[in-house]
């Protein structure tokens, strides 16, 4: 399944009043942005070296307008041939320029000799949180098509995502998994551009000269990224000049140790959906709180990192003894049960 909690650094582009090359609405970068000490050929080269991007296989680029989803497609074009990519854009319809960007990408995918899928997506009615209701979408649709040609999928987010993606969730959520941030590859989903930042996607656009969309929401106070980025990342950027390189290069570090972590859960689990709360009891408090949250995981196929909260309560349940449910997050709960643990999932509340 591909994961549905990248979308904070994803961007919907937007009109500009800035223009260079045809297309009214396109911007490209500015005389700031190209001094990027990077080529283009270089860039190629380090997502070459990358080794996401198949050679000569076949490639979903989801392409949004915005510069790092133009630089993705036309990386894509390069490394895997315009005949084995895909692309995807999403019109929600939600702002006025919208056809605007869908224009846009039908222009640059003639340009470029690559196949454009557009999905015209509608607001479900009933549905709650406008952004979450917007990934899902985006995500269902790029894995239908990927699922229809075999494919991988791609997306832009770039090292300057991953900063902000690292800092919100630090902020908004608990857990490990919030200083992992986002994984370069996870299932089908390849994110190739993890290496680079923002500013050298736009250098790279400039020197290719690949016009693209501007984003509006990236000046509104009123989501949390822009406060992040506007607000968070300069203070600490103040407070030590590679502030944002040292994110970045713990998140790395905690990636492979998250690896080991999780080869001590598989080697406790052993491919089992239950565990004996005598082992759960026996193990330190760190490892038991990692075996409940894959529990709870495996069972919901998705997030539920506050599951790990809840051992000391499974395990003051299981010295009552007898049958025993406990809700653990989201809609999984934890059932006790023949001196075992093992998690089902909840009907959805009404």
């Amino acid at each position: 399944m591909i994961p549905l909690d990248d979308s904070f650094a994803a961007r919907a582009p937007r009109e500009s009043p800035v223009g260079v090359g045809p297309g009214e609405g396109q911007v490209g970068a500015t005389s700031e942005e190209s001094s990027v000490g990077v080529s283009a050929e270089e860039v190629r080269e380090r997502v070459l070296a990358g080794g996401l991007l198949p050679l000569d296989g076949p490639l979903v680029a989801m392409l949004s307008g915005g510069r790092d989803s133009v630089c993705l497609l036309d990386l894509a074009v390069s490394i895997c041939g315009a005949q084995n990519v895909h692309a995807l854009h999403v019109n929600y319809g939600l702002r006025p320029e919208a056809d605007g960007d869908e224009r846009h990408c039908r222009e640059l995918c003639e340009r470029l000799g690559v196949a454009l899928e557009v999905v015209h997506a509608q607001r479900p009615a009933g549905a709650g949180n406008l952004q979450a209701c917007a990934r899902e979408l985006r995500y269902g649709a790029a894995d239908d098509l990927a699922r229809r040609h075999e494919a991988l999928i791609a997306t832009g987010h770039t090292a300057t995502d991953q900063v902000e993606t690292i800092l919100y969730r630090l902020a908004a959520s608990p857990g490990r998994r919030a200083l992992l941030g986002m994984a370069p590859r996870e299932g089908r989903l390849v994110r190739p551009l993890l290496g680079l930042t923002r500013e050298q996607t736009a250098a790279y656009c400039h020197a290719r000269g690949l016009a693209w969309r501007e984003d509006s929401s990236n000046d509104s106070e009123q989501y949390a990224r822009t406060r992040v980025r506007r607000g968070l990342v300069p203070a600490l950027r103040a407070v030590h000049p590679a502030a944002q390189e040292n994110v970045l290069r713990t998140a790395q570090l905690l990636r492979e140790e998250a690896e080991v972590l999780d080869g001590l859960v598989d080697t406790e689990l052993r491919g089992a959906s239950s565990i004996a709360i005598e082992r759960l009891q026996a193990l330190p408090a760190a490892l038991a709180r990692l075996v409940v949250v894959r529990l709870a995981e495996q069972t919901a196929g998705t997030y539920v990192p506050q599951a790990g909260a809840r051992v000391q309560e499974i395990l003051a349940l299981a010295r009552r003894g007898g049958r025993a449910e406990l809700h653990v997050g989201g809609l999984i709960g934890a059932v006790i049960e023949d001196d075992r643990l093992r998690m089902v999932r909840l009907p959805p509340r009404p």
